[in-house]
């Protein structure tokens, strides 16, 4: 087990039981950190245990499997090299390299799927933004590994923002019965939905969910009222472009592909406030009942402390509505991690280059005080795409 606890005794008993958890955190200078958190009976503590390298320059994302003994990671080199990582996850949260592949680089997210022998898949899928497309591998990854799949998304005309002037694939995403691919796509207004072929691992293009004209969804997650069931699923997207939020409704019909509906697109600042200039929607999370959104270069709460946006999700209809904004404690906070217990949310600032722990109620889904924080090797650039990509929880 990656995730441990820890009752320490003293001679007559009476020391506090201290819990530990493990994060992993990336960063633009090519190393992944193994830190280690403890929640003591007076102080928080987060400590950088090791880092390794072996992700190209530019460690863009980190996706940990189902029971954390197993993280792939995807490098955004832009010179026309990079490369896609596999290691193993040790009981302290240590990482051992176990497989590679080269790459052609500028690839930002990515997801295994399909079936075969490496954690119960097959393939892995990644998107690289520029380019404009996705492609697959076949797991596991080695130094012959090439590419099983490359799709090259096109677009008949510019979006209404700037930045849309081509297709932008931002994450590949497994949908919760592991049938379908979803990519949300900030270039193109789309969430590309694509059907998988379990065995061979061959993806089949479905009609994508539209979203509004200058949205530029991001990345995406899911939830359902019933655990386990595809009755009542709902996406829920951060859009970049936009500064938003939006729901949809998921539909698998008998026969052909998983369709998206768009039913609510929530700004991710209260209402009557709109969002600063040069702020940009990055990541977005759900826990229970309950949604949340990271706003990047907003300061809503000083120099250098961005904000995360709260929702709630009504429980029979999946509808959100807006709850607050709280600190990030993070400058660019790029992503963020809920534990599974849903009582802490790790905070990844991209430009201040640290790794901020929040306390969560998760009952009420409202966000804390600040539990600790820990600088991560050296800050970024604002607006630059160096300093720390991701963290996640190892459980």
């Amino acid at each position: 087990m990656a995730s441990f606890k820890t009752l320490i005794l003293g001679t007559l008993g009476l020391v506090p039981e201290v819990l530990g958890a493990n994060l992993l955190a990336s960063h633009y200078t090519g190393k992944i950190f193994s830190l280690s958190y403890t929640d003591g009976d007076v102080n928080a503590t987060l400590v950088n245990q090791s880092s390794i390298g072996g992700c190209g320059t530019l460690p863009a994302w980190l996706h940990v499997n189902s029971n954390s003994t197993l993280v792939y990671c995807v490098d955004e080199d832009w010179n026309g090299s990079g490369m896609l990582s596999s290691y193993s996850i040790g009981s302290d949260g240590s990482l051992k390299q176990t497989g590679r592949a080269i790459t052609a680089g500028a690839s930002v997210h990515g997801s295994p799927f399909g079936s075969g022998k490496e954690d119960g898949y097959g393939f892995i899928a990644t998107v690289q933004y520029d380019p404009s497309t996705l492609s697959t591998y076949k797991l596991p990854l080695n130094n012959a590994s090439t590419i099983a799949q490359k799709l090259q998304f096109n677009m008949s005309e510019p979006g209404p923002n700037a930045r849309q002037n081509a297709p932008h694939p931002h994450a590949a995403q497994l949908d919760p019965t592991g049938r379908y691919l979803i990519v949300p796509d900030l270039g193109a207004d789309f969430i590309r939905i694509f059907s998988i072929n379990a065995e061979t691992g061959n993806l089949t293009q479905c009609e994508p969910g539209k979203a509004d004209p200058g949205d530029g969804p991001r990345h995406g997650a899911w939830w359902a009222p019933h655990s386990g069931s595809t009755l009542g699923q709902r996406l829920y997207t951060v859009n970049e472009l936009g500064n938003s939020v939006s729901s949809w409704i998921a539909t698998y019909p008998d026969e052909g592909c998983l369709t998206l509906t768009k039913t609510q697109t929530i700004s991710t600042y209260a209402e009557g406030s709109s969002a600063p200039n040069g702020s940009k929607a990055a990541e977005v999370q759900v826990s229970g009942n309950f949604l949340y959104a990271a706003n990047r270069a907003d300061e809503t709460f000083g120099p250098q402390n961005d904000s995360i946006a709260t929702y709630s999700i009504d429980p029979t209809s999946g509808d959100i509505k807006w709850v607050e904004a709280t600190p990030a404690h993070a400058w660019f906070p790029r992503t963020f991690s809920i534990n599974k217990a849903g009582t802490l949310v790790a905070v990844g600032g991209q430009t201040s280059s640290n790794v901020a722990i929040i306390a969560r109620d998760p009952e009420t889904g409202k966000l804390g005080d600040l539990v600790t924080s820990l600088p991560i090797a050296t800050p970024g650039t604002p607006q630059q795409e160096d300093g720390l990509s991701a963290v996640v929880w190892i459980e």
